[in-house]
């Protein structure tokens, strides 16, 4: 019998992603399974999941706006109305399974999922809970989490600590070599991996950006996905590499001996999977401040470094140096992640998927 999933999320590469990568696994459980990917419309999804080679249908929904706003009665009634094309996609569908990774479309669909009886799972990669995944924990079967002791948020008998999925690809990293040839760059020198995420942040950019001079001073290599929304200029500086997004990310890693990130979940999966030390930067426009909740995991254990986004143009380019000089630290904050890293959290997710559709 062929087995079909429908998977919703996005917004960000960090719902995205992960959706992918449990697909990716769906496929190998399941050879020849049917899998149909929800999202929201004009969103990044609607490019990235079709570039990996699945169907996607498109909401028209907002997300909920945090203070009073006349404005949220748009965003309810795009809701409403993507409910019931949630409900009309999943009639005609008919997955054996829901799965929500987070963002704008996933409320509608897995709220009417479960209220059509469909079996559904959902996953939350923050050490704080978002707004959908509270709404939806009560009607859903199984919720997945990225951390642990998640249980004081959500209902303790559906929770399941796996860890967060990261890309097959990001399990088995190409080597320093390989990786360095693959860019062009020097494998004898230091090189430094630099991203703000999908969508780019303008407050690490602008640090890398004014410290260029100081950081190719130091001898530093520099990998640098700025994001979409800004234009880096690296002065045609040999070693010095910059692109608005990088699909081969297995290289960066692979490249990298030191990792200046945010402190998405999913990034912090790929930092501990990869064994990368790194310097996190929490955003300060996230829900609840949860990047700083999730940066402070890592931080507390020795594993990685925290500078605030406030401190940024000030620390981040000279704490990048002292770092990269530092190779008993980078050892120590190695070791650290080893212990945090999660290679098979994608498989933990979907035998999860498969218990709960054989009940």
């Amino acid at each position: 019998m062929q087995r079909k999933f429908l998977i919703s999320g996005g917004g960000t590469g960090g719902h995205i992603f992960p959706a992918i990568a449990i697909a990716q696994q769906l496929e190998k459980e399941y050879p020849g399974c049917d899998i149909l990917f929800v999202g929201a419309a004009n969103r990044m999804e609607m490019e990235k999941v079709p570039q990996e080679g699945y169907n996607i249908i498109g909401l028209d929904v907002l997300g909920l706006k945090r203070s009073y706003s006349p404005g949220n009665l748009i965003v309810l009634w795009k809701f409403i109305k993507a409910y019931f094309k949630s409900k009309k996609i999943i009639k005609e569908f008919n997955p054996d399974c829901v799965i929500g990774t987070g963002g704008y479309a996933s409320l509608a669909v897995l709220y009417a999922a479960s209220g059509m009886g469909k079996k559904s799972i959902i996953w939350e990669g923050n050490g704080y809970a978002g707004l959908t995944n509270k709404l939806l924990a009560k009607r859903v079967n199984i919720i997945c989490t990225g951390f642990p002791d998640m249980e004081k948020v959500f209902p303790k008998e559906k929770v399941r600590f796996t860890g967060n999925p990261v890309r097959e690809n990001l399990t088995k990293l190409q080597n320093k070599i390989e990786s360095c040839k693959f860019f062009g760059l020097d494998a004898e020198k230091p090189i430094l991996f630099v991203t703000g995420g999908s969508l780019g942040a303008k407050s690490i950019n602008q640090a890398i950006q004014e410290g260029i001079e100081t950081l190719a001073e130091n001898g530093v290599q520099i990998i640098w996905q700025t994001g979409k929304n800004f234009r880096a200029n690296t002065q045609d500086k040999p070693g010095m590499l910059a692109m608005p997004f990088l699909r081969e990310m297995e290289f960066a890693y692979g490249a990298a001996d030191l990792v200046i990130s945010r402190a998405g979940a999913l990034s912090m999966s790929e930092i501990a999977v990869c064994g990368k030390p790194a310097i996190l930067v929490p955003s300060p426009n996230v829900t609840d401040d949860h990047q700083t909740q999730n940066a402070l995991q890592f931080c507390k254990m020795g594993a990685s470094l925290l500078v605030r986004d406030a401190e940024v143009a000030e620390q981040l380019v000279n704490t990048a140096i002292a770092t990269l000089k530092n190779q008993a630290q980078i050892g120590s904050m190695q070791n650290k992640l080893s212990e945090l890293a999660r290679p098979n959290a994608t498989t933990a997710i979907v035998s999860a998927i498969k218990t709960l559709i054989a009940s």
